[in-house]
């Protein structure tokens, strides 16, 4: 279709449309599928969502944190409280519930007297959950993550609760804390962040040893 003798304007939204249908076939279908083909070739367990599987069914991502609490007592009873499963490795605390909707922080500063009180509410909660004082339970057992999905607890809060796994699963102590031990992970590059232990894949192979 010749446009030289075309009007200015309209030559000049025919050439835009163009652009329009190029850009379009580039970055809406050519580069989606480029970057989806070399997620799923390079790194496929990453580009579908660090699945862990049981029995070949997925039963958690590896990125999301999660509650491992007792069944409630009524199913659709929003309002009762989860109660923690002694048998399982307890993750931190999550303002949102572990619910994936729901991430966030509870926007709670250093001087808030209800952050504070929730931190000593939670500190002789764990200490009496774990059998230990409460000046030896660890930060990160107390307060909430920023995105309220963290699945990462330290090695501290990991070895405070290997006797109470140990005895609630009748598994010799040094047999769960060597499970702990393997499940440490070093700093990102060996210098970014502090070590942490995966709850969810620490859980997942804990099931293992069974």
């Amino acid at each position: 279709m010749r446009t030289h003798h075309l009007p200015p304007v309209l030559r000049q939204h025919l050439a835009a449309l163009r652009m329009l249908l190029v850009f379009t076939v580039l970055t809406g279908i050519a580069y989606p599928l480029l970057v989806t083909g070399i997620a799923q070739t390079a790194f496929p367990h990453q580009a579908n969502g660090s699945l862990v599987m049981t029995n070949g069914k997925p039963v958690a991502s590896r990125l999301l944190g999660q509650n491992f609490a007792l069944p409630k007592k009524n199913p659709d009873d929003v309002t009762e409280p989860l109660r923690a499963d002694p048998k399982w490795f307890q993750p931190r605390p999550s303002a949102g519930g572990y619910d994936p909707l729901a991430s966030g922080a509870s926007n709670l500063g250093p001087n808030s007297r209800e952050l504070i009180r929730a931190v000593r509410e939670r500190r002789a909660a764990v200490a009496a959950f774990d059998g230990v004082q409460p000046a030896s339970v660890p930060v990160d057992a107390v307060t909430a993550s920023g995105s309220g999905l963290d699945p990462a607890i330290s090695p501290a809060y990991a070895y405070e609760q290997v006797h109470r796994v140990a005895n609630a699963r009748r598994l010799a102590p040094a047999k769960v804390g060597k499970l702990v031990a393997d499940h440490v992970q070093g700093r990102v590059l060996a210098f970014l962040g502090q070590e942490s232990v995966n709850i969810v894949e620490l859980n997942h192979d804990l099931a293992g040893l069974m």
